[in-house]
């Protein structure tokens, strides 16, 4: 039985392209660069790269990028998005708990939950995790975000949702945020390629900044840093606070 996320993918990558928080990638690729120093040498794996926006525009400014992710659907827009730029990357299938790289990249980055936190135990998030470290190379950077548990401490995750989308998006229903597990369940509404409706029932995983500084250092980054995410607008001058939807992670091996 497949799970949510891999039928919500199924069909979607131009949909999901007009997605409101898929807008920010070239900000988001202007902080990546800066955080590498400009070094065109470097070798970039992008997980859970969708329909490749991130592995397209570092590849236009001169990186070496390699691009997975599970839904084949998605690669196939990356790829047709790719070859009418005349752009060569590499786009894999495969599926980032199990991923076949050791200490091949100098960066990894997973934006806009790419593969991290969407997976149903916890300990299938942690391989994610795992299988970036062991991408990396001594002294290469992890540059990810994800869902901030902060948030719906304080707030309505049904509300903020809701005020974020806009017309021909996706919509969500029915949310309760489990505090023993920091899980949100809800009912997402999509509408594929096709014009075919969607109903998904989803689960995703917020995390604390403590849980993901405690699982990282486990894999032995030695430098952990947490933001807060602003789409298109990364920056190491926003302090995460009980605001921010998502948090903006820089790990260093």
């Amino acid at each position: 039985m497949k799970q949510w996320y891999e039928s919500l993918f199924e069909n979607y990558g131009a949909q999901y392209d007009q997605e409101s928080f898929t807008q920010g990638a070239l900000g988001e690729c202007d902080f990546i660069e800066k955080e590498i120093g400009f070094n065109k040498q470097a070798n970039i794996l992008d997980i859970g790269c969708g329909t490749g926006r991130h592995a397209i525009e570092l590849t236009k400014r001169g990186y070496i990028v390699t691009g997975v992710d599970l839904s084949e659907s998605m690669l196939e827009k990356a790829r047709e998005k790719a070859n009418a730029q005349n752009l060569q990357i590499d786009f894999q299938i495969q599926d980032a708990r199990a991923l076949p790289f050791v200490e091949v990249f100098d960066l990894a980055i997973m934006i806009c939950e790419g593969a991290f936190p969407l997976m149903e135990t916890d300990e299938m998030n942690f391989q994610i995790l795992q299988q970036a470290a062991n991408a990396l190379r001594p002294n290469g950077k992890l540059i990810f975000t994800t869902l901030n548990g902060l948030f719906p401490l304080f707030h309505s995750v049904k509300d903020f949702l809701a005020s974020a989308a806009a017309e021909g998006n996706a919509t969500y229903d029915h949310h309760s945020f489990d505090l023993m597990t920091f899980r949100d369940h809800n009912v997402t509404y999509v509408e594929d390629d096709s014009g075919h409706k969607k109903e998904l029932t989803c689960n995703e995983r917020y995390y604390v900044p403590s849980e993901i500084i405690w699982l990282l250092k486990s894999l032995h980054f030695r430098q952990i840093d947490i933001f807060g995410a602003k789409l298109g607008a990364f920056s190491r001058e926003d302090h995460l606070t009980t605001e921010d939807f998502e948090m903006l992670v820089i790990a260093e091996k």
